[in-house]
């Protein structure tokens, strides 16, 4: 399933990530899932090369791994774009 779960999982971790981190961004809600679904691919491929796992399906580590790269691309994009 991979590529599939990273963006699947993007999307919902996109939303939580906006609802986590509260505030003005500057490209709005279409941004932050597309940045969402960036930070899922991003956090599956951080966890599967520190051996943390990966976004390989439906469970509690998978949604970990993509909202944790979500957040920290949220939180690059409003330091670069504020």
């Amino acid at each position: 399933m991979g590529i599939f779960s990273w963006i699947f999982f993007g999307l919902i971790a996109g939303a939580l990530a906006k609802w986590l981190m509260p505030g003005k961004d500057p490209g709005g809600w279409i941004i932050t899932i597309v940045i969402g679904i960036a930070g899922g691919i991003l956090g599956g491929w951080v966890g599967t090369f520190l051996g943390w796992g990966d976004v390989s399906g439906f469970n509690l580590r998978s949604l970990g791994l993509a909202i944790v790269g979500s957040l920290v691309l949220l939180g690059g994009y409003r330091l670069l774009k504020n």
